[in-house]
């Protein structure tokens, strides 16, 4: 028989507090992808995983805290451990390659739209499979469209908050950029759950798995932790705060090889400031006539 499911049985606490810890994650992966924007001679590798981290860990821990509020009617919820965590692998590995594509290739056109993409299947994976972890007295059926309706808000929300936080011009533009991303995952969520359809089996046979509080509460500790190890890094970073553009790496330069730029970068600002060379305006030419003796 069909069963009534509940996403708001705790009212508005959930989606709130879900909302909001996607914004985090948002705010701070978003900061750290485009530090090498912002500041010249970064670490882009590391700057590039801790953003990708954050995002998933904070996407991750948002469509959990928002199940936390999911109940269905005639049985109980468990999770099985094993997908629970793989659907934050998904996500970390997803989400890593949309950010590093965007994080070398620019924000901007194919690179923009491809990492975004990428993110937005990302969001839309950790959620569907976190979803296929749970066990229950019943089967769950999805409307087709509405889940492409999902995915698909996913997909152009992370892309428009890649794009956001790629023009690099301040704290309010990355807030934007962190709000977009949590609009994107927590509309992606709520639409997804809209498509949910729960026919349950009304036997006597207790579902595997663990309940929400004895698996999730303990696994979310990791993530949190990340996100706060974000935070501080950075908090204790100043140019990322005022988010004033650095120097421009020399491979962003277009024209000209960016070994020759950076080598001839290096040699001029190493000279004296007497030895280097100066602009001159143009020369005059003066005609001397002889003078007669």
């Amino acid at each position: 028989m069909q069963s009534t499911v509940d996403g708001f049985s705790y009212g508005v606490v959930t989606p709130v507090v879900a909302f909001l810890m996607a914004c985090l994650g948002g705010a701070l992966g978003l900061r750290c992808a485009i530090r090498p924007l912002v500041v010249a001679r970064s670490w882009r590798p590391g700057w590039l995983a801790l953003g990708a981290a954050a995002i998933a860990s904070g996407i991750w821990t948002m469509h959990f805290i928002a199940m936390t509020g999911f109940t269905i009617e005639g049985t109980p919820i468990h999770y099985d451990r094993v997908t629970t965590l793989a659907s934050l692998g998904v996500a970390l590995v997803m989400v890593g390659i949309g950010i590093f594509i965007v994080g070398y290739r620019g924000a901007t056109g194919t690179p923009l739209f491809t990492g975004g993409t990428i993110t937005g299947l990302g969001v839309a994976s950790m959620h569907y499979l976190g979803m296929a972890g749970m066990s229950l007295d019943g089967t769950l059926e999805y409307d087709t469209l509405t889940v492409a309706g999902s995915v698909a808000i996913a997909m152009v929300a992370a892309t428009a908050a890649l794009w956001a936080a790629g023009q690099a011009r301040g704290l309010l533009w990355s807030v934007g950029a962190s709000l977009v991303m949590g609009l994107a995952v927590t509309g992606m969520h709520y639409t997804g759950m809209a498509a949910l359809e729960v026919h349950v089996h009304g036997t006597a046979a207790p579902a595997e798995g663990e309940s929400a509080a004895a698996l999730l509460a303990p696994m979310m500790l990791g993530p949190l932790v990340l996100l706060v190890l974000a935070g501080v890094v950075v908090i204790f970073d100043p140019l990322m705060i005022r988010g004033r553009p650095g120097q421009v790496p020399a491979e962003h330069r277009p024209g000209v090889p960016a070994h020759h730029r950076h080598h001839r970068h290096h040699h001029s600002s190493s000279l004296p400031t007497r030895l280097r060379p100066r602009v001159r305006g143009p020369v005059e030419h003066r005609s001397r006539t002889p003078q007669k003796r």
